[in-house]
């Protein structure tokens, strides 16, 4: 899982199932729960390193109820239904990506 060589889809697919992962065990594991959001956000940075803005750019997601802003990453074209990879919230983004890298990134 996440390696490095992983194509578009993989790397969506990856993102996703390891999200799922740490909504069922942040309750069971808050040790695994933190490793797997934290997988999670470095997957969603790569995928945005690698592929945006042709393919998947941020977009701040101001319907979703969250204790804290979050971006969405949003697929220019979805694979299957599915039109977006999971959030980001803002902070990690700000924190884990350059404000030139942020710039490029979100849509306005």
């Amino acid at each position: 899982m996440g390696n490095l060589t992983s194509t578009f889809e993989e790397l969506i697919t990856e993102i996703a199932a390891i999200n799922q992962a740490w909504k069922v065990s942040k309750e069971l594991s808050p040790n695994l729960g933190n490793s797997l959001k934290d997988l999670k956000n470095r997957l969603q940075v790569r995928l945005l390193r690698k592929y945006a803005p042709e393919r998947v750019y941020l977009e701040l997601d101001t319907a979703t109820e969250s204790e804290e802003p979050l971006y969405s990453l949003r697929l220019r074209q979805p694979i299957g239904n599915c039109w977006n990879v999971e959030h980001l919230p803002v902070r990690v983004a700000q924190e884990m990506l350059s404000d030139e890298e942020l710039k490029q990134l979100i849509k306005v």
